[in-house]
């Protein structure tokens, strides 16, 4: 059997040859820059917004999750809400959703900080839960979800309380194309919020979700904070944060275990940011809010 000759043209052979030589230098400057964000020392890494669930107690709950965080190299979390998710809950399913984030703490405390939950409709019963639980209690945080909008009134002893013992808020926004649940805040609720409690520190959760129009809403109210979690990982969202808000107010959260935290911290790890700004948004921006009550409380950080 006669083979085809296979001939090629002094051009043709020159591109093969600096197609190859091109492909070796790519791969040659991958493997360079793979080593040198090997070298470089490793971020710390504390996610700012995740939840119990998906499991028969809060236990193995958070034992699941903190598995896939060490894969990911997430050394602490924040962990808000039971193992169930409520929107208008009562008193006493407060107490008992506390009850088991308060489990999911004692169960590993070097890694898991509490938020405690409160209802705005049940001000007094909010009140005691954050004693209980902040004040005499190992949590550090509020969480407010969708029974009431945060620019009410009702939140107004609460807020004032969470300043009283150095303790952030976590608030819960969307903007949602079919419309909002009933007690569900916006950013811009948050905002009417914040200006009235200026010696507080908020944290707007999901961003709005609708994230920028969200970022613009926040931006002029120096005591909110972005929180970036939930949300498809979107090209853009984390630069256009650090752009308008400056990289000291944007935080990572994933939303665990609802979102993954590998697509939640991508929108960080692959945002085109220095690398100092990607270091305060992994980990040191949450640190600095904590401080006051982790110093207050005598926990290590």
């Amino acid at each position: 059997m006669t083979l085809p000759k296979c001939e090629l043209t002094r051009r043709e052979a020159l591109g093969r040859i600096g197609a190859t030589a091109t492909a070796a230098l790519v791969a040659n400057n991958w493997v360079k820059m793979s080593q040198a964000a090997d070298a470089r020392p490793k971020a710390m890494i504390w996610d700012a917004h995740g939840h119990l669930g998906g499991a028969r107690s809060p236990e193995e709950s958070i034992a699941r999750s903190l598995r896939y965080a060490d894969r990911m190299g997430i050394d602490r979390v924040v962990v808000s809400m039971g193992m169930s998710f409520v929107y208008d809950p009562s008193p006493e399913e407060l107490r008992r959703q506390n009850d088991e984030v308060l489990r999911a703490v004692r169960f590993a405390p070097d890694r898991v900080f509490g938020f405690v939950y409160v209802n705005p409709k049940h001000v007094k019963a909010s009140l005691d839960e954050i004693d209980r639980c902040v004040r005499d209690g190992p949590m550090v945080g509020v969480k407010l979800w969708v029974a009431m909008r945060c620019n009410e009134a009702n939140l107004d002893p609460i807020v004032r309380h969470a300043v009283e013992l150095k303790a952030p808020i976590l608030q819960h926004t969307y903007l949602k194309i079919t419309g909002n649940l009933p007690g569900e805040s916006t950013p811009a609720d948050l905002v009417e919020l914040a200006r009235r409690h200026p010696d507080a520190s908020f944290l707007c959760a999901h961003t709005g979700a609708d994230w920028e129009r969200g970022i613009r809403w926040i931006r002029g109210v120096k005591n909110v904070w972005a929180d970036v979690c939930g949300s498809d990982p979107t090209a853009g969202m984390v630069e256009m944060a650090v752009r308008e808000l400056g990289a000291e107010r944007v935080v990572y959260g994933s939303d665990f275990p609802g979102r993954s935290f590998a697509s939640q911290l991508a929108k960080v790890t692959s945002a085109n940011l220095p690398e100092t700004a990607r270091r305060l948004i992994l980990g040191e921006n949450l640190r600095r809010l904590l401080l006051p009550i982790l110093t207050a409380k005598g926990i290590r950080a």
